[in-house]
């Protein structure tokens, strides 16, 4: 569990430098807010759709040469993507980068593949919350870093974030072991590995069906929130890197806080079920929070309250899901998983990039400004209807087989 909590750390920190630039380096190459909001969701779709039909692919190639190969391809994609961007004197290439970085990056997927495969399932729900906290914690340092290394040179981050990739690449192949024995690898074939039969083997796991849908509209929304956050808080609230980064940085430390060490109790006390159905509300009053804050600080208060009541929604529904596939199948049910939020990740931007080209030119401080976040706020709101009847009638049916 240490090796992979490393290895994600230091993806997460990679990733957490360029949050706070890359939608101004997109700047660079447009016009008014309404072009850059435009080009930023399409540099954002790029990534998105390569990742959808590439992450159930490598997801089941890591249930056939195991999990290490695998991750190794994702640092490279990694480091290919950062430098490359950092060196960018076009926007066709970021949109070229992003399309090969997305289908070469399922990291987050062969973690979690990673951490089923040396967990049993009842640890799983707490080792899941521990993977979350290093997201966080590269969230801590990474944003804040990257807010900082931005207000010296808006490229300076892209470049520390490939050097960070490339000592992941290093890590991985000196000393991250491989967590698949031989013995529990299965054959790859291409018609598991395509992203729209992946979705529905994953929609037909017993007992979680709806629960795809709740993953899937809190992705929507998650991401619909990340394509919006740096220039809603600019045309809200004047914010540049710096502060961006300073704001991210208190999400990092929340996660890390709550999944890290809170979760572990909550889980004693409480079911999966019941955490995931209290974090899915308490996620969807945090985005109506960040539409209706008319002030910036208000944000950092929205962002401490908000991660308290939902962040163990996460680690909960995904440990419920992975208990609901077999050991042979982790790394394509946590492909399939990956396919689905890049889905969501292709269609955020086309959602995120009208939304804030509604309200981009109302003055500073307009609570308008706040849609996209009101929209992150209805679906997380559905999404815990759904959870909330799905767990109910579970509860009826297991007390019915009883009597």
């Amino acid at each position: 569990m240490p090796f992979i909590l490393v290895t994600v750390l230091l993806d997460m920190v990679a990733i957490g430098l360029i949050v706070p630039v890359l939608p101004l380096i997109v700047g660079q190459f447009t016009d008014s807010p309404t072009e850059q909001t435009f080009w930023f969701g399409a540099v954002a779709f790029a990534f998105g759709i390569a990742n959808f039909f590439a992450a159930p692919i490598l997801g089941a190639l890591s249930d056939r040469h195991g999990r290490r190969p695998v991750l190794l391809l994702g640092f490279c994609g990694l480091a290919i993507s950062f430098i490359v961007t950092g060196l960018a004197t076009a926007l066709w290439m970021l949109i070229a980068v992003r399309l090969v970085s997305g289908a070469m990056q399922a990291n987050a997927a062969v973690a979690n593949a990673y951490v089923a495969d040396i967990s049993a399932p009842a640890e799983r729900a707490r080792r899941f919350g521990l993977l979350g906290a290093m997201f966080g914690l590269g969230f801590i340092l990474g944003p804040m870093m990257g807010g900082l290394l931005g207000a010296i040179d808006i490229r300076l981050p892209f470049f520390v974030a490939g050097t960070l990739a490339i000592l992941n690449w290093l890590y991985g192949f000196f000393v991250l072991p491989e967590s698949l024995p031989s013995e529990r690898r299965r054959a790859f074939e291409w018609k598991r590995a395509n992203p729209f039969a992946a979705l529905k083997q994953l929609g037909a796991l017993q007992g979680v069906g709806p629960l795809i849908v709740v993953i899937g509209l809190a992705q929507l929304a998650q991401f619909t929130l990340h394509s919006s956050w740096v220039l809603h808080n600019a045309f809200k609230f004047g914010w540049g890197p710096a502060q961006n980064g300073w704001s991210l940085f208190v999400v990092g430390v929340m996660s890390f806080l709550v999944q890290g060490f809170l979760l572990r109790f909550l889980l004693k006390r409480y079911s999966p079920q019941r955490l995931a159905s209290i974090g899915l509300v308490g996620s969807a009053l945090t985005y109506l929070g960040f539409g209706l804050a008319t002030e910036g600080w208000m944000l950092f208060v929205v962002i401490v309250v908000g991660t308290l009541v939902g962040a163990g929604a996460q680690a909960a529904i995904q440990s419920i899901v992975s208990n609901a596939a077999d050991a042979q199948s982790q790394g394509q049910t946590a492909g399939s998983v990956a396919s689905l939020t890049s889905l969501m990740a292709v269609l955020a931007p086309l959602i995120a990039a009208p939304l804030l080209g509604i309200v981009s030119h109302l003055p500073r401080g307009d609570m308008r400004i706040g849609l996209p976040f009101f929209f992150c706020a209805l679906l997380q709101a559905v999404g815990a209807t759904i959870a909330f009847l799905h767990f109910r009638r579970q509860r009826a049916e297991h007390a019915a087989a009883t009597a």
